[in-house]
């Protein structure tokens, strides 16, 4: 392996194609889509219909609002290495609706780089996300507002709060701070501000956090649309030729694609789904309990709008969603794909909802906000649903695990999951966890976040899980996902995480934390059992801890730091 000095470099250097010489803005295509389709509808959201011309208002008056405040982009690409900035930093500090999809469109327009913050975070977290990122603006909602205001005064850099209305009134505007409606009102559209997008300009992707500490990923807008908001069709090897394809893909059928993203849009999958949705035309529906999952909720709002894509994210997500299919009193005729992204979702939960939906087809898409979407799956009705395994996308490949080659079809070894072409430019302001994960393999550059694949001959990738929480017990390497899928199988289990905890015989030792469905019962003999019919019996659980809830992140991943200080607790 060649040491990566590629932070200060050229992203594509040694590769095939220069992707930095030109390509698409999120701006300019949003605004493309707009200009085709003007009176479709772009957002539903309880008693919103916002068409896509009403969104491209609202998004270019707070783009001349930042413009105005003198935020923008200060330093270009080319001066700057690859974990750097050289653009203000918006927060978005929200739940999903129209204000999240308006203030992304509108920082675009305005060469601000927007990115995502856990609404659910304290005020330590809070204040650890905006000094990493150097955010010099917030767009918030106002019941978050007395977590901001603790850590406000914190932050030199901080110098613009936008206050969304997200509680009715009931909470005034922070000292200094401007109200989002008064920004983004008015009956006509002012043009987007004086300010020549680029290709460069940043996409900001910051990671959960649920094994380290949150990283902003930093992108080219040109290489994550087409890695994985629509510049590439899903399913296609083939990018979008330019914008006039873009506009034929949104005029071909508008508004016949209606998306609900289920997870909150601080997840990088509802952000994909939301550019997808977008690129053809299509409505994002939004449901309406937007604080926390309330599936049934979620399939009211798809029978009453006649959606047709759900999109999820693991066993989280995707079990009470199912479940509600199964049980709930939904007119789900219109529905046609469950899109699983994330995190993994069980093959008995996928064959229960092809059972529920006549017609329903489950197609899962792998990817990292370091690497995009990287391999799919997909589960019908005339075959079982399976998970674990993929076909990989056009840059998709497994690397040795030494990291000096890429292995062939075939191999009989394990190796890293990766993905060349278009990858990220670093992490923000991390020169050496930059230089880590996006090493330079003979002369190509990878992104290389951290997970465990083998590739068949056939092609196919086997995907393991991730190496950060991979269980090393008896000298054994244990993936953490392959043992929750196996305990999910239980009928009983609502929802399961594996860690490590440490252990004088093993090094350590496999602990399950496992929540039971109300009304059920399961002992630790039943799921080691039913575990068992799954898995080698070197890979099951030596404890297993019973718990009324799980703690998982919004978008529903798993928090293993969360998990492995609940295992690790002394015995009472």
């Amino acid at each position: 392996m060649t040491e990566s000095n590629a932070t200060d470099t050229n992203p594509a250097e040694g590769n095939p194609a220069d992707f930095r010489a030109a390509g698409f803005n999120l701006a300019d295509v949003f605004a493309t889509v707009a200009a085709t389709i003007p009176e479709t509808e772009c957002i539903v959201w309880r008693d919103k219909r916002l068409t896509y011309a009403d969104v491209a208002a609202r998004s270019n008056r707070l783009a001349r609002f930042l413009v105005d405040q003198g935020l923008g982009c200060h330093t270009e690409r080319a001066e700057l290495a690859g974990h750097e900035s050289g653009q203000d930093q918006l927060a978005l500090y929200l739940t999903n609706g129209n204000e999240y999809v308006e203030a992304m469109i509108g920082s675009y327009a305005a060469r601000v780089a927007p990115f995502n913050v856990n609404y659910r975070y304290v005020a330590e977290e809070l204040r650890y996300l905006l000094e990493n990122s150097s955010a010099t603006a917030v767009v918030y909602g106002a019941s978050f507002a007395a977590v901001l205001a603790e850590v406000a005064g914190d932050l030199p850099k901080l110098k613009l709060l936008i206050q969304v209305d997200d509680d009715g009134g009931a909470t005034d505007l922070l000292p200094g701070a401007h109200a989002y409606e008064d920004i983004v009102a008015g009956d006509d559209d002012p043009g987007r501000p004086d300010v020549t997008v680029s290709p460069d300009d940043l996409y900001i992707l910051y990671t959960g956090g649920t094994t380290g500490m949150p990283k902003g990923v930093l992108w080219r807008q040109a290489d994550i649309y087409v890695a994985a908001m629509g510049g590439r069709p899903i399913g296609g090897s083939e990018e979008l030729a330019g914008y006039d394809a873009l506009a034929a893909s949104a005029a071909n059928a508008p508004g016949a694609v209606k998306m609900i993203c289920v997870p909150p849009f601080m997840h990088g999958a509802s952000q994909w789904g939301m550019f997808n949705t977008f690129t053809g035309g299509g409505t994002l529906v939004i449901q309406n309990e937007v604080r926390r999952l309330d599936a049934a909720d979620v399939l009211a709002t798809a029978a009453r709008e006649r959606v047709i894509t759900l999109l999820s994210v693991g066993d989280a997500i995707g079990r009470p969603l199912i479940e509600e299919m199964e049980h709930g009193d939904h007119d789900l005729s219109s529905l046609m794909v469950l899109v699983n992204g994330g995190a993994v979702l069980n093959s008995s939960l996928k064959d229960r909802a092809i059972a529920a939906v006549e017609g329903l087809m489950v197609y899962d898409a792998v990817g990292a906000s370091e690497t995009g979407a990287q391999m799919t799956h997909f589960s019908t009705a005339a075959e079982a649903a399976s998970s674990g395994t993929f076909q990989p996308g056009p840059d998709t490949v497994v690397v040795n695990a030494d990291l000096t080659r890429v292995l062939e079809p075939g191999e009989d070894a394990t190796g890293w999951l990766a993905q060349r072409g278009r990858v990220p430019l670093g992490y923000l302001g991390d020169a050496d966890k930059t230089a880590r994960t996006f090493p330079v393999i003979d002369g190509v550059r990878f992104a290389i976040p951290g997970d465990r694949a083998r590739i068949r001959a056939d092609g196919v990738i086997e995907l393991l899980g991730r190496d950060s929480v991979t269980i090393n017990s008896g000298g054994e390497k244990i993936f953490a996902e392959e043992v929750e899928q196996a305990i999910a199988h239980h009928p009983a289990v609502y929802d399961v995480v594996v860690v490590g905890r440490p252990s004088e015989r093993w090094g350590s030792e496999v602990v399950a934390l496992v929540q039971i469905h109300d009304g059920m019962a399961a002992t630790a003999d039943d799921l080691a059992t039913e575990a068992a019919q799954h898995i080698a019996r070197y890979k099951l659980p030596k404890d297993y801890l019973f718990l009324p809830a799980l703690q998982r992140s919004p978008a529903g991943k798993a928090d293993y730091r969360w998990a492995r200080s609940i295992a690790e607790r002394p015995a009472s």
